[in-house]
């Protein structure tokens, strides 16, 4: 698949969760590549073609990053922080999904600049739900911001 704006950048450490959203966007037709990343860090260097990502080509950004917050290695507001103050890729559509309740965690994600912030259902069923939304409005109303043109 040629075209990343299909593609969806999950940033997720915990594999229980990985393994339920795979599923929560299977079951709702969410037809897009995921991609999967465990840290901070790998998520940066999948954006910024760095690391265990060098070479890749960093003009291909995905069409949607779902960020936890609670990372190793370069936590996910850091990351946010990072996406945002690069002129490539302070467009790209973050939706912070994290189980964290804390308010403080929400006024700094979109401080940052999230686009969004969902909290982890616990429940499946509610879960699967609160991923057929981001799906409709993500890849179906939401108009996605110009891609940012090399100089």
């Amino acid at each position: 698949m040629s075209d990343t704006s299909e593609t969806i950048l999950l940033v997720e450490d915990n594999p229980s969760d990985v393994a339920l959203t795979q599923r929560a966007l299977q079951r709702v037709c969410i037809t897009s590549r995921l991609v999967v990343v465990e840290d901070g860090q790998e998520a940066l260097d999948y954006l910024f073609g760095s690391g265990m990502h060098a070479g890749r080509d960093i003009s291909q950004l995905p069409g949607l990053v779902l960020l936890d917050l609670k990372l190793p290695k370069v936590d996910g507001l850091e990351v946010l922080r990072r996406i945002r103050a690069n002129k490539r890729t302070r467009r790209l559509p973050v939706i912070v999904l994290t189980s964290s309740k804390e308010e403080q965690d929400v006024a700094a994600a979109y401080d940052l600049g999230a686009n969004s912030y969902i909290r982890k259902q616990v429940d499946f069923a509610q879960f699967d739900a609160a991923m057929k939304l981001v799906g409709a409005y993500w890849q179906g109303l939401n108009e996605p911001p110009p891609k940012v043109r090399s100089q």
